[in-house]
């Protein structure tokens, strides 16, 4: 079993995404810069559960360009 995420990470999380959705992506190193900027005060575990919680929400979305780039490869 994995750990649980507070509501509290879950909130801030999804208020960030709500008001900056283009700051993120699927990458928690850039995730983790951001939150960092955003959300001055958090602490470094603070901050990465966050920047993780973020970059699950954005692990099942791909990008427009690299699927259709997919396609073309194969054919």
């Amino acid at each position: 079993m994995g750990k649980v995420r507070t509501e509290q990470i879950k909130r801030i999380a999804r208020e960030l995404i709500r008001r900056f959705p283009n700051k993120f992506s699927g990458n928690f190193e850039e995730n983790k810069r951001v939150v960092a900027l955003l959300v001055p005060g958090a602490t470094t575990r603070v901050r990465n559960q966050i920047a993780g919680y973020i970059t699950h929400f954005y692990g099942g979305i791909e990008p427009a360009s690299s699927s259709s780039e997919g396609r073309e490869e194969s054919e």
